[in-house]
């Protein structure tokens, strides 16, 4: 029996047995340091914190724009114990001609969070306003370059495009860095290869706090707490958009395992832990869970294929 049970822990499930809520792997699929790797990492602290499970592993499975990481998920099929953190950046990904896998192929268990992106620059940028940025890239500066931490179709991607749209430049002509994730874009901006970043309005918050990067607008339909900077409206700009982040499982779960899943995400909305790490990283609450949730991917799908088209 002990080497059974030996198995079953270093297969990661494969050996078939009751599902235990002690045990939990959450899989990122992007390098450590962004916005998914945030959001896994805080989700498992305050299921742990708060009783709800005994010890959950966080783990980084980058590569393909995240597809990668869906591919191991769907290969995991009836694997009760493995949920993929994904977001708006992964339905972008999907979009890719050479993805193999779909977001529906997996079980979607619920979106958590929201958070509006944020344009930042390094503190000593000479650019003191998102209007100052403007005129600048309006005009053509020389050697104005814009970074982002997501690949095309992307969360920080999809808001670069969309801004320059509203003030009369070509999405497909704009040049920009793209970074793998998080890690690599706040190097970027603080080296200055990039002159500014549309990036997820908490990732930065440490940088922020401890005056390396100023941000000049937010994105989402009110001011962040603890950021001193505009909304987009508030600059004159009629636009609004927000990142979101969720949870799905492999393929192939029992129905009494998945409404396990998704009641131990209801029951981790209504803990004081994640009350808190929500007012801490500045998210939305925008829970939304089992069969609402997959409704709402395919229509994230179709609006960022749409827009995708639209940008070139």
């Amino acid at each position: 029996m002990a080497v059974v049970s030996l198995l079953a822990v270093l297969l990661g499930g494969c050996v078939t047995g009751p599902e235990r809520d002690d045990l939990l792997r959450i899989m990122v699929p992007v390098p450590a340091g962004g916005g998914y790797d945030t959001t896994a990492r805080t989700a498992a602290l305050a299921l742990e914190e708060s009783g709800l499970v005994e010890e959950v592993e966080v783990f980084n499975l980058s590569g393909a724009a995240g597809t990668t990481g869906l591919t191991r998920l769907v290969h995991e099929s009836g694997n009760g114990r493995l949920i993929m953190q994904m977001g708006l950046g992964l339905v972008g990904g999907t979009q890719d001609k050479s993805s193999s896998r779909y977001l529906s192929e997996a079980t979607p268990l619920a979106r958590l969070i929201e958070e509006p992106e944020a344009v930042v620059v390094p503190q000593d940028s000479p650019y003191r306003t998102f209007g100052d940025l403007v005129t600048a890239w309006r005009r053509g500066e020389p050697a104005l370059r814009p970074g982002v931490g997501s690949h095309p179709g992307g969360p920080d991607h999809l808001a670069l495009m969309v801004i320059a749209e509203d003030i009369g430049l070509d999405p497909a002509t704009v040049p920009f860095g793209r970074y793998d994730g998080g890690g690599e874009l706040l190097a970027a901006i603080l080296s200055h290869r990039v002159d500014f970043a549309l990036t997820g309005s908490a990732e930065y918050r440490h940088a922020i706090a401890a005056g390396q990067l100023r941000v000049l607008a937010v994105t989402g339909a009110e001011r962040v707490a603890g950021i001193d900077a505009p909304t987009l409206r508030e600059t004159g700009h009629d636009l609004e958009l927000v990142n979101w982040r969720g949870l799905m499982a492999p393929p192939g779960l029992t129905a009494r395992r998945r409404a396990e899943l998704i009641g131990l995400l209801d029951r981790l909305r209504d803990t004081p832990q994640w009350h808190r790490a929500l007012r801490e990283n500045g998210w939305t609450d925008a829970y939304l869970p089992g069969e609402a949730f997959g409704r709402f991917l395919t229509t994230e799908h179709r609006r960022v294929a749409a827009l995708l088209t639209r940008f070139g």
